[in-house]
């Protein structure tokens, strides 16, 4: 991998670790988006996601005949979006289950991390992109500058694609 790609990387990891929910979206048995948000246990520097459900949810069902998977994340306070694409499998991993276990899990799997309703969803990313907006002030100066100009703004911010 080159350096500046490994940076890329690095940044998209970077985005995402604080921000606590995604929207995992996967794909039904009649080829719709369906979307649902879970709470991110890891990001891996391996370029893996990974979150639990349940084995009786239906993205366990979903990822067996469709691995494709999208995975968004946004945190408007900081002006800040990313998307994922990659592909999802659903597995039982004691140790990763324990690893990644936390007390406000027991809410959802109340017998903890060995839980026989536990699975783990790890997602493989494939590609990513984010897009950092400036705050309000850069939108207003990009429209002055627009209204002046006639030509409109390109890209107010920093946005890059990393495969």
């Amino acid at each position: 991998m080159k350096e500046a790609e490994a940076g890329n990387w690095a940044k998209v990891f970077e985005l995402i670790r604080d921000i606590r929910v995604a929207l995992l979206t996967s794909i039904d048995a009649d080829g719709r988006f369906h979307t649902r948000p879970l709470q991110t246990m890891e990001v891996g520097a391996d370029r893996t996601l990974w979150f639990f459900t349940a084995w009786s949810s239906p993205k366990v069902r979903e990822l067996h005949e469709d691995v494709r998977v999208s995975v968004a994340y946004a945190d408007p306070a900081r002006h800040l979006y990313v998307a994922i694409a990659g592909s999802g499998r659903v597995l039982r991993d004691p140790l990763k289950a324990k690893q990644l276990w936390t007390i406000e899990q027991r809410a959802y799997y109340p017998d903890g991390h060995t839980d026989a309703r536990l699975a783990l969803l790890r997602v493989d990313i494939e590609q990513a992109e984010y897009w950092l907006a400036p705050g309000p002030v850069s939108h207003l100066i990009a429209a002055a500058r627009a209204t002046l100009s006639g030509t409109p703004a390109d890209i107010i911010g920093e946005n890059c694609k990393t495969t």
